[in-house]
Parts: structure tokens; C-alpha cells; sequence
């Protein structure tokens, strides 16, 4: 099984294209971005992909001018008459605004890919998403990986032969957290929690499991780390030994990384869907590549095969 398509990339997180690029065996295409004095964004795709299967990757996490330049490259690439446009979104910014929860807010997830589609894109493959109701937005192929096939292998071997019980920091992410606890053959535990603000969060008590010798938090992403931080210290004070963290997206924004060295988290894991620039690196963190999971899903798309088989464990 060949690829045949063309792989182009963004200036979000050029180095996961070039991994995704290398497990097929491909060169990335050739595309020329800057930004003029101004600001403003110039694209130009630099080969003829007349007729190509074309997969633009970019995630779409802040600054907005990640966005932007997606929106200019899939408007390039329809331009010059590609086939098929495919939208590679590692990370998708603006899925947590799915709902008009109160007056007068937009609902920004929708605006997001309803903008994706109307720039040009045949089709989008992301990973993970916070809300997974954001597929039924758009009325184009949309394919949702997961990656617990990128966790997995590591996971085991860090708890193997240890008593560890698989927590979700939230209500939200039950679902979430449950599905690697079944896979582990792990008991699970929920932290009720009650959300203060926007990026503020109270932890009030452990359903479940009140003691766990050990913890594997599993969240989507990790932000301000504030959710990660307080439930590892509700489970320190309850006698709990090993925190790991598992988070798919490290976003690491603002006190992130300061709140995560000073909390009992032993170890915090995230893939490289959101580049991390050598700031937001510290000694707690190991990141695991989802370009392999990615360029699989890129290779089935490519030659009209299903992607189930990703979605087995």
C-alpha cells in the first residue's frame, strides 16, 4: 500500500509534518509562507498539484494566525485544482466554545470548521477532540482518531507490576478516561469538580476508588494545568503514590508549567499535536509522536481504504 498524495504543511508544527512525512516515505510538498511588513499572510504552493490528493497539516491552536494560514493553504490548493483537500488538524483549536452556553456568545467550533469547508477542504482528520459533537457540524467526511493507540505501549510499561487506578479530573471526560481504563483493565475513579470560572476550577471529592495507591490522570489536553494540578493534590492528601498524566494535547499555556513542577505529579505525557517550543519543555514531561497514527490514517484515506482498524484495541 502506496502513498500517492502530497503532504503540505503549515507553520503551526512543521516538524510532526516532516515525521508524518518520513513514516511514508514522502518528501513534503513544496510551499512558500511569509508574512508581509503589515502582518498579513502570503501562501504559494510551488509544484502543480493539478488532480493530486492533497493533505494540508496544521493545527489550529493559537496564535489565530495558525488558522488563517490553514484557511490560505486550502484556498491555494482548490485554486490550483487538487482533487481532494484534506484538512490535517492534529490539534483543534476552539473546540471547547461548542455551545451557546449563555447570551450573546458565538458558537465558535462551528464557525471554525464551517470556514474549513468553505475554504475548500474535501475533507477533515483530527485527533482527539474535546467535544466530539463538532463532527456533525459540517456535512463532509470527518474522521476523529484517538490516541490511545499512541499511549498504550508506554503506558504499561510505566504501570506494570503497580497497583494504579485510571482517574478522570472531571465529570466531562468520564467517557474519555473509562475507555483507557477498560482497555488497561485498570479500576477508575472521577474527581467531582466545579468549574469557577473560565480556566478556574474548585476539586471537591473522589468518586470511586477514595484511596488509589497509585494515579493515571487522563485528560484531552492540558492547559493551564489547573484541573491536573488541584486533582493531584486531592489524591496526594487521600495517600496516593505515582501521579502520571496523560494528556493528548500539551497546550501548556500560562501558569501550566510552574503549577505542574510544584504539584505531586510524577510524570506528565502528551503527544507533539501542538509544537512545544523549548520553554514549555520541563523535566516531568515526555512527549510521544502521533505521527504514526496519523500517517496511517493519511496512507488509508490516500488509497480509499477504512480507518476502523485504527480505532481497534
Amino acid at each position: 500500500m502506496e502513498f500517492n498524495g502530497k503532504i503540505f504543511s503549515g507553520r503551526a508544527n512543521p516538524e510532526l509534518t516532516f515525521e508524518i512525512c518520513r513514516e511514508l516515505g514522502v518528501d513534503p510538498g513544496q510551499i512558500t509562507i511569509r508574512n508581509f511588513s503589515d502582518g498579513e499572510i502570503w501562501v504559494k504552493i510551488e509544484e502543480n498539484i493539478r488532480g493530486d490528493d492533497v493533505f494540508i497539516v496544521q493545527p489550529t491552536n493559537p496564535p489565530a494566525d495558525n488558522i488563517l494560514e490553514l484557511l490560505l493553504i486550502i484556498d491555494a490548493a482548490k485554486r490550483a485544482s487538487a482533487r481532494r483537500i484534506t484538512a490535517v488538524i492534529p490539534y483543534c483549536g476552539y473546540a471547547r466554545q461548542d455551545r451557546k452556553d449563555q447570551p450573546r456568545v458565538p458558537i465558535s467550533a462551528r464557525l471554525m470548521v464551517d470556514l474549513i469547508v468553505t475554504a475548500g477542504a474535501s475533507r477533515i482528520l483530527t485527533m482527539d477532540l474535546h467535544s466530539t459533537q463538532i463532527q456533525g457540524f459540517v456535512n463532509i467526511p470527518f474522521d476523529h482518531l484517538y490516541a490511545k493507540k499512541i499511549f498504550l505501549d508506554r503506558l504499561r510499561e510505566l504501570i506494570k507490576g503497580e497497583d494504579f487506578t485510571v482517574v478522570s479530573p472531571d465529570v466531562g471526560g468520564i467517557k474519555f478516561a473509562r475507555s483507557y481504563a477498560k482497555i488497561l483493565n485498570l479500576p477508575f475513579s472521577i474527581i467531582d469538580k466545579r468549574r469557577t470560572g473560565p480556566n478556574k476550577a474548585e476539586v471537591l471529592n473522589i468518586i470511586g476508588d477514595q484511596k488509589p495507591k497509585n494515579a493515571l490522570i487522563i485528560d484531552d489536553m492540558i492547559d493551564t494545568a489547573g484541573t491536573v494540578e488541584q486533582a493531584s493534590l486531592l489524591l496526594k492528601e487521600r495517600g496516593c503514590g505515582k501521579i502520571i498524566v496523560v494528556g493528548t494535547h500539551g497546550l501548556f499555556s500560562g501558569p501550566a508549567i510552574e503549577r505542574i513542577m510544584n504539584s505531586p505529579i510524577d510524570k506528565v505525557i502528551v503527544t507533539n499535536s501542538v509544537r512545544l517550543s523549548n520553554s514549555k519543555k520541563f523535566p516531568k514531561l515526555e512527549v510521544i509522536s502521533a505521527a504514526p497514527l496519523l500517517a496511517e490514517a493519511i496512507k488509508r484515506i490516500n488509497n480509499e481504504e477504512s480507518i476502523s482498524i485504527l480505532f481497534e484495541f
